[in-house]
């Protein structure tokens, strides 16, 4: 906002400005307080002639004000030449994607262009911050401008704020009147787009809008402003999820040049591990190997039965340098997304792919660990190695279970002894600890979506769960963990992958849903997780895992990245990092950072100031992970919708996996895809909601519908853009006695089926 004029002391109209000596040019501070007091000056004559300007003071004038404007001081715009507005102590400034991390800018969220170019901030970055922004972000800061006579803009980070979307997006549809919009967000309505204000837009393309309002009645019409392409044509359903949550996944020109020049490592400053036979273990389709695996008897008499256990993960930090545009595009992502069409990479292929992925018979950088672990399957000591490895084979997790099962293929069959038998052996031992530790013993099945040739979907598989992917993930585990010990021990920066324990109100919401099934919990707010691995042995007696599964999860935290400690409550340890897959989490790549600085293994490691920057960079990186966890389930809800949309009336079976007032979430047992019936199409009753029962209860005949139950339901409607699916429930539900059932709930506005009394 512009500053505010002094008050003239005659107030009978506006005080002359103070004139300099004859025939002398106006001071600066002269300039300014003429602009400052008169507004009837418009322009640089009428500051002349304020001044008496004439002859050849005209030119040292001009020359002046040019200095002025050019510092930001005064602005010219089309109706006047004023002094510069200024920042108000408190302002909404938005972080560009592309700043520094370690010097972040921003600008005004909102600013009149007639008022100049927009003031640029620099935001100060405390040590111990409670409030750590990073590029993108849009924040509340509080301002300061100096003493200065030209403002210089700081800003202290208040709060981060959501960021709107730049621009609506949704699906172009072509009809006898023109084109309308289908928005992707279920919640926005359908639009009209004015065929002028298509663009290059035709039927079922992703597009862009700016929304318009036209005609007396203000009605919103759609302009396209950009055609993102067909996902239907190019079989790329994540397209939607990737624009409507602005992921970024192309890479800009400088990121990918320095990812073409960078040079492979070679020998010199590491150890020389390439007679290591270390093995890479991976799904069948993996297209990047970033972690490798040996394991051996151990030949020392002090630990009788024991074993040394290597874990190699490729070594990023060596590419990927704090301060390059390669890191900062890395940071800006946080982590690759997995699409079931398409992978969005943290790093360009020619890093993920090649120079980082540990592939069979070539040289390659790592940074790895040698575990020696007691016969009873407890690390006794750990150290870390910067190398040059080779791997002896790459396995699929499938190849190395057949082999250990009985079954070695060419492959497998030469490397089954010396390799592969030692490998599962210590994991055998490993796993002893494991269950004597406890973690948390949620194995829910997670289904794998199965694309043809145009990206549509083919088939739903469960893989099985194979103890080759438990011995992957068991030594991955521990490897994190030496990766936490070691830092801690060194007093070094670190980012820990923390998960608290459950709050206090999620516990007695479990309690109360776990009384109604007739099943204790700990009642003690300080619970572990073997208190839950108990709760659902229980469950798994009485025949409702299912239930009690879907309450517990519901009840854990979410898992986050910080500087502090608090442990790994899933995981039952008290500290723990993420240090194996650095190729697709940007954490991983500061724990690398931070070891080899630690342990003096080279001049890439953590910088000071990335140091000083762990609350940030945590926060930012645990957002980008939601992100990416929400874009992944967004894409798997559209393209289930889409194949079950040519099944409308088809009757399914499915698990009530959600209890609203509002109705009924159901998860189809066949796909896993989820769908909605509405509370006012359950029955012939009046259904009430009973939060600590998670069921709904009909007030006169006591059918429940509950958590977990089994049903029959017909698909009656599909709206494969917005992953969206209404169910008609064919079942009928459980008997209880109306009268049990709590009554301190609120009756919905709306909850008689079709068949009953009126509905509301």
């Amino acid at each position: 906002m512009p500053i505010p004029p002094k008050k003239p002391k005659n107030t009978s109209g506006p005080r002359r400005a103070r004139q300099p000596a004859a025939g002398a040019l106006p001071t600066r501070e002269q300039l300014l307080e003429a602009l400052a007091q008169q507004s009837d000056i418009k322009g640089k004559r009428d500051l002349a002639k304020v001044f008496g300007i004439r002859g050849d003071m005209r030119r040292p004038f001009k020359a002046m004000l040019a200095e002025l404007e050019g510092e930001g001081i005064i602005t010219r715009t089309r109706k006047a030449l004023r002094r510069t507005a200024a920042l108000p102590h408190v302002t909404v400034l938005d972080i560009p994607s592309d700043a520094d991390p370690d010097n972040l800018h921003a600008f005004p969220a909102q600013w009149n262009e007639e008022e100049g170019e927009r003031p640029r901030v620099t935001v100060i970055q405390g040590r111990d911050a409670r409030v750590a922004p990073a590029p993108g972000d849009r924040i509340l800061a509080r301002i300061d401008a100096g003493e200065a006579e030209v403002p210089v803009y700081t800003a202290k980070p208040m709060k981060i704020l959501d960021k709107p979307r730049k621009g609506q997006i949704g699906i172009v549809r072509m009809d006898d009147d023109g084109a309308r919009l289908i928005p992707v967000d279920r919640k926005q309505k359908e639009m009209r787009i004015p065929l002028g204000d298509l663009l290059t837009a035709s039927d079922g393309d992703l597009v862009e809008v700016e929304v318009k309002l036209s005609g007396r009645l203000m009605i919103p019409r759609a302009k396209v402003v950009a055609v993102i392409g067909n996902p239907m044509s190019e079989g790329a359903i994540s397209l939607i999820a990737i624009h409507n949550l602005e992921i970024p996944y192309r890479f800009p020109a400088s990121v990918t040049r320095e990812a073409e020049e960078a040079k492979e490592a070679t020998l010199k400053g590491r150890e020389d591990w390439r007679e290591l036979p270390l093995v890479t273990i991976d799904p069948p389709d993996a297209k990047d190997h970033d972690d490798a695996v040996y394991a051996e008897p151990d030949t020392d008499a002090a630990n009788p039965g024991g074993f040394i256990v290597y874990v190699a993960i490729a070594d990023v930090a060596a590419y990927v340098r704090p301060g390059t545009a390669l890191d900062r595009e890395a940071y800006l992502r946080g982590n690759s997304v997995y699409f079931p069409d398409r992978v969005v990479p943290m790093l360009p292929e020619r890093i993920s792919n090649e120079l980082c992925s540990l592939k069979e018979a070539e040289p390659r950088a790592s940074l790895a660990v040698r575990m020696v672990m007691g016969a009873d399957g407890r690390k006794r000591s750990h150290s870390f190695h910067r190398v040059l490895m080779r791997s002896a084979a790459k396995l699929s997790y499938q190849q190395a279970q057949a082999a250990i099962d009985g079954n070695p293929d060419d492959k497998t069959g030469p490397i089954l002894g010396p390799i592969l038998r030692p490998l599962w052996a210590a994991y055998a031992a490993m796993a002893k600890a494991r269950d004597q530790r406890g973690p948390l013993d949620l194995d829910l099945p997670e289904r794998k979506i199965v694309l043809d040739d145009k990206g549509l979907v083919k088939d739903i598989r469960i893989p099985e769960r194979l103890d080759a992917h438990r011995l992957i993930e068991e030594m991955m585990i521990a490897a994190n963990v030496a990766a936490a010990e070691t830092l801690e021990s060194k007093r070094s920066p670190l980012l820990y992958r923390v998960h608290d324990e459950p709050s206090s109100e999620k516990l007695q919401a479990l309690r109360d849903f776990l009384g109604s099934l007739d099943i204790a919990v700990k009642k003690s707010d300080s619970v572990r997780a073997s208190d839950f691995n108990g709760v659902l042995a229980q469950s798994r007696k009485a025949g409702n895992v299912e239930q009690v599964s879907e309450m517990v999860l519901r009840s854990q935290a979410q898992a986050e990245y910080a500087p502090e400690n608090y442990g790994h409550f899933g995981l039952n340890l008290d500290r723990y990092a993420h240090f194996t897959s650095p190729i697709r989490r940007y954490a991983d790549l500061i724990v690398h950072r931070a070891l080899i600085k630690a342990l003096d293994l080279g001049s890439d490691g953590l910088s000071e100031q990335e140091g000083l920057k762990l609350t940030g960079i945590g926060q930012h990186i645990s957002a980008t992970e939601r992100r990416a966890m929400l874009a992944e389930r967004e894409t798997a809800d559209r393209l289930l919708a889409q194949f079950l949309s040519a099944q409308i009336g088809a009757r399914f079976e499915g698990r009530i996996s959600g209890v609203t007032r509002s109705g009924l979430f159901v998860r189809l047992l066949d796909t896993g895809a989820d769908g909605f019936i509405p509370a006012s199409t359950l029955g012939q009753d009046y259904y009430r909601y009973v939060e600590e029962m998670q069921s709904m209860v009909g007030e006169r005949t006591g059918e429940k519908f509950s958590l977990g139950d089994r049903v029959t339901v017909r698909l009656l409607e599909v709206a494969p853009i917005a992953g969206a699916m209404r169910f008609e429930l064919l079942s009928e539900g459980t008997r209880v006695n109306p009268s049990s059932v709590r009554r301190g709930q609120k009756r919905p506005s709306r909850s008689y089926g079709p068949k009953g009394r009126k509905k509301r």
